[in-house]
């Protein structure tokens, strides 16, 4: 397991939020629309909101990692046949670069850096390692949805690459509490695991 999570130095620290934006997370957005949303992923942004207000007054940076779906030349989204297949309601003008429901929510806006990606990790063909690299960033604390998806994907390239991770346990979230549980369970070997307010503690 990991170890307990004891310091932290905010100015080589990054708050990481994966996919809050409001095509998952705003009625009016794709997900919203198909029925596809809960309240244990639309209570993450105002949850984590303090946390990244203390850590960006301490010195830290908080960066946005966004789901997005590049449009073809006829306006159709380049999506995976396994994603369409899941979500069958996305289809034009969803999670396109620009557009509101691409953006982050209101909540958490603006972030300092804004990471388009077209996978489940933050870190899979993005310029996010770039930055943090550029920043001397060594640490990333992260949240978001989905905990099992691109939450985890990201903390395992994470780990691969040699940066530390702190998960916030309820910082992110699954439609399933039953898979978010176990996911942070299979993350501990690789990750620090700690509550909002144990990390705001911290600052």
């Amino acid at each position: 397991m990991a170890q307990p999570l004891t310091t932290l130095t905010p100015q080589r620290t990054a708050l990481l939020t994966i996919d809050l934006q409001n095509d998952f997370l705003h009625p009016e957005g794709a997900y919203g629309r198909a029925g596809q949303t809960g309240e244990a992923l639309t209570a993450l942004p105002a949850r984590i909101a303090p946390l990244r207000d203390k850590l960006c007054a301490a010195g830290g940076i908080y960066i946005s990692a966004q789901f997005t779906l590049v449009p073809g030349r006829d306006g159709e989204p380049l999506i995976a046949p396994h994603l369409k297949a899941l979500r069958p309601f996305l289809g034009r003008g969803d999670f396109c670069p620009g557009a509101w429901g691409h953006g982050l929510v209101d909540t958490l806006a603006p972030a300092d850096f804004t990471i388009e990606k077209v996978a489940y990790s933050a870190l899979y063909q993005t310029r996010l390692e770039y930055i943090l690299r550029a920043l001397e960033i060594d640490r990333l604390i992260i949240g978001g949805i989905v905990t099992n998806g691109g939450v985890a994907s990201t903390v395992r390239d994470a780990h691969l690459r040699n940066l530390d991770t702190v998960l916030l346990s309820d910082g992110c979230a699954a439609f399933d509490p039953a898979v978010h549980a176990a996911t942070l369970t299979s993350l501990g070997t690789v990750t620090h695991i700690a509550s909002c307010a144990d990390v705001e503690a911290l600052l």
